[in-house]
């Protein structure tokens, strides 16, 4: 949605075509040379990610780090062949752009921007305003209401004005809510109240009249106070005509928690008239990784895909980083780490296979996901249907399990129902995304008002919590309105 904008400055300044900018970006280009644009695609894929999802006329992105697309081929080769979307990790961050008040720095921006526009990637200018990775003559300026207004709006017009015309999408704000929904205590918020939101939301419209303007966080992938304080601003700012064209969902997860209303949250932003993304995802796995716990991460790869892919508005899947060697998760997250698409050696892990498959590829050819290309399982019983099971978080009494259901008809489906036995005496406790009954052994999962349309080769995910008493055998057979499933 991108409602009317007046009031502008004109065109804005334009400062990218310079004769040393040129020549920066010949000289980058020249030292990653082939490495960039010859595709080295896995020999765990039919083709690279970005050549699906291209012709679905979907964004699969990564965010890049200008330094290592420098110093790493592999890196580079990587970034450039399976993603057709790129997110500037750090270098457009207030600073690395202004680390001294008017003293601008565009060297790694400039660099990032290079690589993206030489391998025809869209990009996501990521970010304008943070209150993070904040240089201190902002964080501790003490400045009025209008200085640091000002402040703003320059950084802003420099920044985003660099770039105009050549940013599809500008995460103007990030992080402004805590998790129970109130502001976040920035020195943007301290002093200027919460209509920074919606000033800088007007100064980018004004530097970049051709850029998507969207609001950005994390935890906010499911239905919770903190989504429910975006979705009520963004709301207002709509009411009010403040420019507004998405929200970017971080989706920074822990392995086997992917939010059940994750498709639920999605749907109702588009149901604004916004465009919702992915804009940040990993999962992280308790290390070291054992091979079920890369395979429950690559169903938790395939079930973000899933719910994106399921709403029309949901436009973007961006993953954080292209390899384990360089993911901010050790760093932050003690004893934990593997959370990519691709291992510390670059090599495709069961995460990319799901992606891969999801974006309509066939993965490494034998659902193993170890990348050898071993004919290693038999081939999936072809149906009407496809049932993806799996049991996470158990214990000695309980577990959750998530079921992902996929329609391999020629025609969409208006309501369904899943019926399976549990072949160990376990009971539902509680279910989501799901009514949920069960009678015996027998359980009935019925779509819920929201997910009942499911389009051919789409797929819905459901979850539940349920008791056992020491035997947790899988079901073995599904039946969807009716009609019995393949199980993989």
């Amino acid at each position: 949605m991108r409602l009317a904008r007046s009031g502008g400055r004109g065109t804005p300044r334009r400062h990218r075509a310079t004769p040393a900018r040129r020549a920066a970006g010949a000289a980058f280009a020249a030292l990653l040379g082939a490495a960039v644009l010859v595709p080295a695609a896995p020999a765990a894929a039919d083709a690279p990610l970005r050549d699906h999802a291209d012709q679905m006329g979907f964004e699969i992105g990564a965010a890049l780090a200008a330094n290592h697309l420098q110093n790493d081929s592999q890196y580079a080769d990587l970034a450039a062949t399976e993603f057709n979307a790129a997110t500037p990790e750090n270098a457009m961050k207030w600073e690395s752009t202004e680390p001294s008040r008017n003293q601008f720095d565009f060297g790694s921006a400039d660099a990032f921007m290079d690589f993206a526009q030489a391998n025809n990637q869209k990009v996501r200018g990521h970010t304008l305003v943070w209150h993070n990775q904040l240089p201190s003559w902002v964080e501790n300026g003490n400045f009025s209401e209008s200085e640091l207004r000002s402040v703003m709006e320059n950084h802003i017009d420099r920044v985003a004005g660099r770039y105009a015309g050549e940013i599809a999408y500008w995460d103007v704000a990030n992080e402004i809510f805590l998790g129970d929904g109130s502001w976040r205590d920035s020195v943007f918020y301290r002093t200027l109240g919460p209509d920074f939101v919606a000033d800088a939301l007007r100064m980018t419209a004004e530097a970049d009249p051709n850029a998507e303007l969207w609001l950005n966080d994390y935890s906010i992938d499911g239905v919770n106070a903190k989504s429910d304080a975006y979705y009520n601003l963004i709301r207002d700012l709509i009411a009010q005509g403040v420019p507004i064209d998405g929200i970017g969902l971080q989706a920074h997860l822990i392995n086997g928690q992917v939010p059940g209303s994750l498709q639920q949250n999605i749907q109702r932003f588009a149901d604004l008239g916004i465009k919702v993304a992915i804009t940040e995802l990993d999962v992280r796995i308790e290390m070291p990784a054992s091979q079920s716990e890369l395979e429950q991460q690559a169903r938790d790869y395939r079930s973000v895909m899933d719910a994106c892919q399921a709403v029309d508005g949901c436009v973007a899947v961006t993953v954080w980083g292209v390899s384990d060697q360089y993911s901010w998760v050790p760093d932050t997250f003690e004893g934990q780490g593997a959370p990519l698409l691709f291992n510390d050696s670059y090599q495709p892990k069961p995460a990319y296979d799901a992606v891969h498959e999801a974006l309509g590829g066939t993965g490494d050819g034998d659902g193993d996901g170890d990348g050898d290309g071993d004919d290693d399982d038999p081939p999936p019983t072809s149906g009407p249907c496809a049932v993806d099971y799996s049991a996470a978080n158990e214990w000695s009494t309980g577990f959750t399990g998530q079921i992902t259901v996929t329609n391999n008809g020629d025609t969409a489906l208006d309501g369904w129902s899943l019926e399976f036995d549990f072949p160990s005496g376990q009971q539902i406790t509680n279910g989501w995304n799901a009514e949920w009954s069960q009678s015996g052994s027998t359980v009935t999962a019925t779509n819920t008002g929201w997910n009942g349309a499911v389009p051919a080769g789409g797929s819905v995910t459901v979850g539940f919590n349920a008791s056992h008493d020491g035997g947790n055998a899988e079901p073995e057979a599904f039946t969807l309105n009716g009609q019995s499933c393949s199980v993989s």
